[in-house]
């Protein structure tokens, strides 16, 4: 066998090595984007994935036709397709990066903005461009207004509810947030508190954050600075930062099975930023680590001591607002008159009910917060129950004049149809999720309930959110 023979027979056909040429053709065809390999005598070659060799997507020209439930600019269609363009509004011609498949249309990055609608505002946060926490501080606050109702009323016009009556917005502003929900990554010095970015798991550090109030601004400054003393670098958790009558109640989920040095940095942080208590919690157990006073609440005059990481309306604000509507709904009932309140939560309606005379039995699977209410008021009688899988039904009704209904985002289809059969007179409803709210109204309106109002509530000022309230009554 001639030298030139041999050499081709120990490079295979595409001039390399036998087992490095299969792992070669291999990388080419992205099977691998984690090692290189020699071609002859050159210098390693790193061959990526096809996907990562292609071209990004060129941006596009499109008109903006309206505002999706989520906050999203709706373009009118571009060769058949249509866009959600987060940043966008109705009006607007912008330029867009075109992305993944969403829904019924394609996702897509605004690039510019070619010629702004007259509702587009400077926002009043450095980070707004990047936080997810926000989705409409672009959108003038009257305009926000207007698209808020606008969603409720379609909301119940998909659910064959055009004829209801949507009462006109109540707005809460910025700045009043006493309950957070955040982000804290630890490094070597200090650490990272903030909100992540849409659609993402990255950590945005937002140290000029207009949501929270001054109580909690300071409490997310403190956080920051200390997060490196309780979390190693690089290390990211939850907290839930809560602002009561006695300080700042904080949770924060236990990083790594938390050992003595986290408790002792725990305690220490405690100290440092006056928080009423601190708490660890771990999967559904909560462990309070500092408590140098009892956080607490004043609701329908009577003080509520809170358990860790309660759940709160998010504003002081807001949560007059609701209370005065839920009364409203239920105005005119005897002194003495049977009230159910179905999720009831730390008792944000039971307490105010039961200070108008009126006898309240109350519901929440959370064991924790039902449990103050019964030494509130000798005229409430609170009780740890799942709604979702042992709904209130039957003769369970019998001799109840008004129920409250406040379920979470997805809504209680179960609790909805007991309440259908064999529910109240007087209902007041409340919900943080208008598409569920409208489909729980629709199941009472064919049971013979009618519909008296539905007042929206923005306590979530800045964000597609919204709540609603209504008065619900049967013959």
């Amino acid at each position: 066998m001639t030298s030139r023979k041999r050499e081709r027979r120990r490079l295979g056909r595409r001039g390399l090595p036998r087992p490095l040429g299969r792992l070669a053709l291999g990388l080419v065809r992205g099977t691998s984007t984690e090692c290189g390999v020699w071609g002859g005598r050159a210098s390693p070659v790193f061959f990526p994935r096809r996907s990562l060799m292609s071209r990004p997507p060129a941006a596009i020209t499109a008109h903006v036709a309206s505002l999706g439930d989520r906050g999203d600019g709706v373009t009118e269609p571009v060769a058949g397709r249509h866009y959600y363009v987060p940043g966008a509004l109705p009006g607007e011609e912008i330029r867009l990066i075109p992305g993944p498949r969403r829904g019924d249309g394609w996702a897509a990055t605004l690039e510019s903005v070619l010629s702004p609608s007259p509702n587009r505002v400077a926002p009043p946060c450095p980070h707004a461009a990047q936080c997810g926490g926000c989705d409409l501080l672009h959108l003038d606050p009257a305009a926000q207004a207007t698209w808020k109702r606008a969603k409720v009323e379609r909301a119940l016009a998909h659910r064959g509810l055009d004829d209801v009556m949507v009462r006109p917005l109540l707005s809460v502003g910025l700045g009043t947030r006493r309950r957070l929900a955040v982000g804290l990554r630890g490094r070597k010095a200090g650490g990272v508190a903030g909100f992540h970015e849409r659609a993402s798991s990255r950590l945005i550090d937002t140290p000029s954050c207009c949501l929270p109030t001054p109580a909690l601004h300071q409490a997310l400054a403190v956080l920051r600075h200390h997060a490196g003393d309780f979390l190693e670098p690089g290390e990211e958790v939850q907290a839930l930062l809560t602002e009561t009558e006695t300080g700042v109640d904080v949770v924060i989920d236990a990083p790594r099975g938390p050992d003595l040095a986290v408790r002792e940095a725990l305690v220490a942080l405690a100290q440092t930023a006056d928080f009423a208590r601190v708490a660890l919690r771990r999967k559904s157990t909560v462990d309070p680590v500092a408590e140098r006073r009892a956080p607490t609440l004043t609701l329908g005059g009577q003080e509520l001591r809170l358990p860790p990481g309660p759940f709160l309306q998010p504003s002081r604000e807001g949560e007059g607002h609701l209370v005065a509507l839920v009364l409203e709904a239920l105005a005119g009932l005897a002194p003495g008159s049977r009230v159910v309140d179905l999720f009831c939560g730390v008792g944000t309606f039971s307490v105010p009910l039961a200070a108008t005379g009126l006898q309240v039995e109350a519901y929440d699977e959370a064991a924790t917060a039902v449990a103050p209410l019964s030494r509130a008021s000798t005229r409430i009688r609170a009780q740890a129950r799942d709604l979702f899988r042992n709904p209130l039904a039957g003769g369970e009704w019998q001799g109840v004049t008004a129920a409250v209904l406040d379920p979470p985002r997805a809504g209680a289809q179960g609790q909805t149809q007991a309440l259908a059969e064999a529910g109240p007179a007087h209902l007041a409803l409340v919900s943080c999720a208008p598409g569920t709210f409208a489909r729980d109204l629709r199941v009472l309106v064919e049971a013979g309930y009618e519909v008296a109002w539905v007042q929206p509530v923005d306590q979530f000022t800045g964000s597609h959110h919204v709540e609603v309230v209504a008065k619900v009554t049967r013959g």
